[in-house]
């Protein structure tokens, strides 16, 4: 995907009319009734008026561990002091969207809503597959290993979201299925103006990347690699929301993108998604993790990996380098 230079079709972004500057403490707005909050590496969404009030507005995405309190803090400064949301919703249940979780559903005592297919995740049944550090290169993804795969536990506080597609607290909001990255992965959709609340279907930067995570280069990638177990449904949810012609796309890492910049990168990530998003080597590339309502059923036997040979091998030149210098200072 190309940078900041501007589209063939358009200018490279159109000037959003909100306020895009993240701080620490608060949540950037992006949209009516849209604001988002970066935790560290991931992104989430505040979805209602600024007059919402109690139970008025909904929360898409719960972060990193240990990052409640700063979730509250954006919502109070958005909502009210005593504002709570009428639902949590998810994108999806990996580890860094749902890490604040528990503790804001019951602060707040809100339900939390999900595909059928993310609840074995959510309800302690299921693990999810294990990453793939091999596939997208960078640090990030040779740290997935590394990663919580839960599951965790919310019992019977965590319901389905409803079959016709609403989506609960968000009149004027559908869900839509966008399975691959988890099977169960939803994005959600506004018609009246075209905004995109895409997770983790596709990204706005390379989230392999540590030097992409920490800069926030802008750029519309496939889903993180390493997380992926199904690119062939990937593909295809990528396609379906690059059909819907997105004014502006909030997605779970990286910035906004907004505008026909968006259209043409998201268009062309559709159309040429096997070369630039798949990998051509992997665990999942071929032979997809297979899951249904109980969970995971089967995942392919991992695939060679020689990083941790070579890094053994280096070491050892390294360390035989260091004994034989250490070796002639000594007898000269």
């Amino acid at each position: 995907m190309h940078h900041e230079q501007p589209s063939a079709n358009g200018p490279a972004d159109t000037a959003p009319p909100f306020d895009t500057v993240h701080t620490p403490s608060a949540a950037a707005r992006l949209a009516d009734g849209l604001a988002c909050l970066r935790d560290r590496i991931v992104n989430l969404y505040f979805v209602g008026p600024a007059d919402a009030g109690d139970r008025g507005w909904t929360l898409v995405d719960a972060g990193l561990a240990g990052s409640a309190d700063r979730i509250a803090a954006a919502a109070a400064a958005l909502f009210g002091q005593d504002a709570r949301p009428a639902a949590i919703v998810l994108t999806h249940g990996h580890f860094d969207h749902v890490g604040a979780l528990r503790t804001l559903a019951e602060r707040w005592d809100v339900p939390v809503y999900a595909h059928e297919l993310e609840l074995p995740y959510l309800t302690g049944r299921s693990a999810y597959p294990p990453p793939d550090p091999t596939v997208g290169g960078g640090a990030m993804a040779r740290m997935a290993g590394l990663f919580p795969r839960g599951p965790i536990d919310l019992g019977a506080r965590v319901r389905t979201l409803p079959a016709d597609g609403a989506v609960p607290g968000l009149p004027g909001w559908r869900w839509l299925h966008t399975p691959g990255h988890t099977a169960g992965h939803v994005s959600l959709f506004r018609d009246a103006d075209r905004t995109l609340v895409a997770g983790d279907a596709f990204v706005t930067t390379k989230q392999e990347s540590m030097s992409a995570v920490l800069s926030q280069r802008k750029e519309i990638h496939g889903p993180p690699a390493y997380f992926t177990p199904d690119w062939d449904q990937a593909r295809d949810s990528v396609r379906r929301l690059a059909e819907l012609r997105p004014e502006l796309a909030a997605t779970g890492h990286g910035p906004a993108m907004r505008g026909q910049r968006l259209r043409d990168d998201l268009e062309l990530l559709a159309r040429d998604f096997d070369r630039l998003a798949r990998p051509a080597h992997g665990r999942y590339v071929r032979t997809p993790a297979t899951m249904d309502e109980r969970g995971v059923l089967f995942v392919p036997p991992p695939v060679p990996d020689p990083l941790p040979k070579l890094v053994a091998a280096g070491a050892a030149v390294a360390l035989a380098g260091w004994a034989f210098n250490r070796s002639r200072s000594s007898r000269a």
